[in-house]
C-alpha cells in the first residue's frame, strides 16, 4: 500500500478490525518513512447489477451516487455517518441478493427511501419531494401523513 503523504511504497498494518455486517476490513497503516498514519477499508467487489432508468438507458451502480444523494436528504441532520454507511450497506446487499442482472432505479429509490424513514423523518421528506416530483402543497401533507402513520407509500 503506497503511503498518500510522501508516496512511499511499503506501509505497515498497525491495526486491523472486521465489520461482518458490512464485509469490510479496517486496517490502521502507518508509514515507516514519514511516520504518518492513515485508514485504509478493505470491500470485497462483488458484482452490482446495473441500474435500468426511466428513459430505458442503463448505467453502472455508482456507490458514492447514491452515497452523496442519501447526504444531500440528510444535510443538516443528526445522523452519523456510520449510520448512513450501514445503510447503503444495506441497500448494496439487498440489490446483490436479488440476483439480477438489471434493476430498475425506481426500486433503489424505494430502498433509500426505506432506510431514509429508518434514519430520520426529516430527510424522508426531503428525499421524497425530489423522487416522487411534489408539486403542491397536497403532496408533501400526503408525505407527512406517512411518516406521522409510520407507512412508507409505494410508488
Amino acid at each position: 500500500m503506497r503511503c498518500p503523504f510522501c508516496q512511499y511504497e511499503d506501509t505497515q498494518v498497525v491495526d486491523t478490525r472486521t465489520n461482518p455486517e458490512a464485509n469490510t476490513i479496517r486496517r490502521r497503516r502507518r508509514c515507516p518513512k514519514c511516520d504518518r498514519r492513515f485508514t485504509t477499508y478493505e470491500r470485497v467487489d462483488l458484482k452490482m447489477p446495473r441500474l435500468v432508468k426511466k428513459d430505458g438507458s442503463r448505467t453502472d451502480f455508482d456507490r458514492e451516487k447514491l452515497t452523496s444523494s442519501m447526504r444531500l436528504a440528510l444535510r443538516k441532520r443528526p445522523v452519523a455517518t456510520e449510520a448512513v454507511d450501514a445503510a447503503v450497506d444495506r441497500i448494496e446487499e439487498k440489490l446483490r441478493s436479488l440476483g439480477e442482472r438489471e434493476v430498475p432505479t425506481s426500486r433503489v429509490g424505494d430502498l433509500v427511501m426505506r432506510e431514509l424513514a429508518r434514519l430520520d423523518k426529516i430527510a424522508y421528506i426531503r428525499f421524497a419531494s425530489v423522487y416522487r416530483s411534489f408539486e403542491t402543497p397536497e403532496d408533501f401533507h400526503e408525505a407527512l401523513q406517512e411518516v406521522a402513520k409510520g407507512k412508507k407509500r409505494r410508488r
